[in-house]
């Protein structure tokens, strides 16, 4: 009998604006640059060419990370739905402020718990991690197949911390995973079993804030 498998690539945004302004991104809706929409055309095409394909492309609502799959899509002609629970932590007050000025306006505290939003009015590390299993848990319900999760680095690493069954950071300390521009890690999902299986991993380039 042949098992059931779920494959997942969860892949980062390309370059967008606030990577090149220097700002916190987050919640604020920056688009791609013209170097972000190269990167991701570059990996849709590196996709098409080694013949990986997606049932089913899912995205963020947040420009940059919908406009990225937006172009795989159309280079490897899959479907996309948009899921605003794989949008970027909410960050608040830090949304777009250059990072100079949310440090004299929000200094980042010695220590801040879990349960603390982000800059007093943003979500907290409980909060996102409790996000990204819903939006894992989504994905897993649509059944077997192969899906393209396009989104941002702070929910893809809550994202895959469940996965691994990893703690929710603390103070900034714990695991992380680091997503380059158009990055991507691809695991595997046996609902069977419930067995996780990492596959692939490839992260170039300098990763921006989400």
């Amino acid at each position: 009998m042949v098992e059931e498998q779920i494959y997942i690539t969860f892949m980062r945004h390309g370059r967008s604006r606030a990577d090149d302004e220097q700002v916190h991104e987050g919640r604020y809706d920056s688009p791609l640059t013209d170097v972000g929409r190269d990167q991701v055309f570059r990996r849709a095409r590196q996709w098409l060419e080694t013949r990986v394909q997606f049932d089913q492309i899912v995205a963020s609502t947040l420009a940059r990370a919908c406009e990225s799959a937006e172009i795989v899509g159309r280079v490897l002609g899959a479907p996309l739905d948009l899921d605003p629970d794989w949008m970027e932590m909410d960050n608040g007050s830090l949304a777009g402020l250059p990072y100079h000025v949310a440090e004299a306006r929000y200094p980042r505290p010695d220590f801040r718990n879990p349960y603390e939003g982000l800059a007093g009015s943003g979500e907290s590390e409980w909060d996102l991690n409790g996000r990204a299993a819903r939006a894992v848990q989504s994905v897993v319900r649509r059944g077997p197949g192969r899906y393209l999760v396009v989104a941002h680095g702070g929910i893809l690493n809550a994202a895959l911390r469940h996965v691994v069954g990893a703690p929710v950071p603390l103070n900034g300390q714990g695991i992380w995973f680091e997503f380059g521009d158009a990055g991507y890690y691809e695991v595997r999902y046996t609902p069977g079993k419930h067995h996780w299986m990492m596959r692939a991993i490839e992260s170039p380039g300098m990763s921006g804030e989400g």
